[in-house]
């Protein structure tokens, strides 16, 4: 049998720059930064970490019934409301009146990072444990932890926190009863999902999918870790002048929060609704290479990089472009633009820059992650709205906070102001630090 295509009719998107996709395209336009000290508490105000957040959000406009949002996390309903704004973008009825989609027949799959803890939420918990004796001085009696401190959890707490109910909220809220699927792959989960959801499409077991991916590096328990994880940047930057992608200056990355959704339908079935199309899947692949065998990352100028015992990284990188467009029967000289991954970190840009050159040459490049940083597994699916945007409208978008390309990121860095897209075609890429890497390849 063959295979069917798998066309995209509809995004959402909750960025840091912008909660719809006009307001997030124009922000990129015009180099808008979503950055900035996050909005958590400390013992010294000097000392509040930089980051992004999705602002006025709200998901209580989306969600019914309301009293659904008790079990959904800020990274569960990032998810359920960029997929509700998918739909409505493509068109989708997914209710029973005027239904135009089989529920048995449209399905999920959604990437999402292991969520972190809602610390103001276990208070009323840790503190029942807590005895002051006649000083004032506080010590915790671990034997109350069962009884006392127990009777304030809330019953359905761990619903909030388990990394598949992003896509098992969408399929309720929606009435998706056809295939569902979640991926946790730091940042590769989003392009893994919609890899997945396409991979569905086209051997039949689905009409419809939404595919995408959600992430909330912003949480306060990300954000204690942050510094012996990753390589961010230092605090005392100007949030607005970070991260800075394949730039000279680089010193980085900065985490966020955000979410990305598609509708992804076979061609047939977009066509009989006539639905818009956005862009064709055309290609993808996704490999892996032992990257870290044997070694441990050490902090070298401000940014982790591996240490002895190490295999090069980069052959993964440059196996997924490949691969992605073999499968798209493309050329590297059809490409006219990528997204990267772009950090903004001394060594995952350069080896990702040189992976670009190997395989595509000077191909243009745009690094979204200049206006609002990492978020974690929403990465992918909202750089991916940037890049289909840019198919759509035949701009090319500038990367932020670029202004001297590295000499060890030999590419071709579209920054200063935004230039024409001169092809049909866009490829679309992530890595995490294990050695996996992913690609796709989009045509108009």
């Amino acid at each position: 049998m063959s295979k069917r295509e798998a066309v995209l009719t509809g995004l959402g998107v909750l960025a840091p720059v912008g909660i719809d996709k006009d307001t997030f395209w124009n922000a990129l336009l015009e180099q808008k930064s979503g950055v900035g000290f996050l909005n958590i508490e400390t013992a010294d105000e000097n000392l509040r970490p930089m980051g992004s957040e999705v602002p006025e959000f709200h998901a209580k406009d989306y969600v019914k019934p309301r009293k659904n949002i008790k079990v959904m996390s800020r990274d569960i309903q990032l998810a359920f409301v960029s997929a509700c704004l998918a739909c409505r973008d493509a068109g989708l009825v997914t209710e029973e009146e005027g239904r135009n989609v089989d529920p048995d027949r449209f399905g999920v799959v959604f990437g999402s990072d292991l969520i972190g803890a809602e610390i103001d939420m276990q208070l009323d918990t840790y503190r029942a444990g807590i005895e002051t004796d006649r000083t004032g001085r506080g010590t915790y009696n671990f034997s109350r932890w069962g009884t006392d401190a127990m009777e304030k959890i809330f019953p359905l707490w761990m619903l909030k926190f388990l990394p598949n109910m992003p896509a098992c909220q969408i399929c309720i809220g929606l009435d998706a009863r056809g295939p569902s699927n979640s991926i946790t792959l730091c940042r590769g989960s989003s392009l893994a999902a919609i890899i997945e959801a396409v991979r569905t499409i086209e051997t039949g077991r689905a009409d419809v999918m939404i595919g995408g991916g959600c992430g909330n590096r912003a949480n306060q328990d990300f954000q204690t870790r942050a510094k012996s994880y990753f390589s961010v940047a230092p605090r005392q930057m100007d949030p607005c002048r970070v991260p800075r992608p394949f730039d000279a200056d680089r010193c980085g990355r900065v985490m966020g929060e955000g979410s990305g959704a598609f509708v992804l339908e076979s061609r047939e079935h977009a066509e009989a609704r006539g639905a818009k199309i956005y862009a064709a899947v055309k290609g993808f692949a996704e490999t892996n290479e032992p990257a870290f065998a044997g070694g441990q990352w050490a902090v070298s100028d401000g940014s982790l990089e591996p240490q002895g015992g190490c295999l090069p990284f980069g052959a993964a990188i440059r196996r997924s472009m490949e691969l992605a467009l073999k499968r798209a029967d493309l050329k590297p000289a059809d490409i006219g633009l990528v997204n990267p991954d772009g950090l903004g970190s001394a060594y995952d840009d350069r080896i990702e820059a040189e992976s670009i050159r190997t395989v595509l040459g000077d191909v243009p490049v745009s690094a979204t992650k200049g206006n609002f940083g990492d978020l974690g597994s929403g990465t992918g699916a909202v750089e991916l709205a940037a890049a289909v945007l840019a198919l759509e409208t035949g701009v090319i978008p500038p990367t932020r906070n670029h202004d001297t390309t590295a000499a060890d990121c030999p590419i071709n860095v579209v920054h200063g102001k935004s230039q024409p897209l001169k092809s049909s075609a866009i490829l679309k890429m992530n890595q995490t630090r294990q050695g996996r890497a992913f690609a796709v390849v989009l045509t108009k």
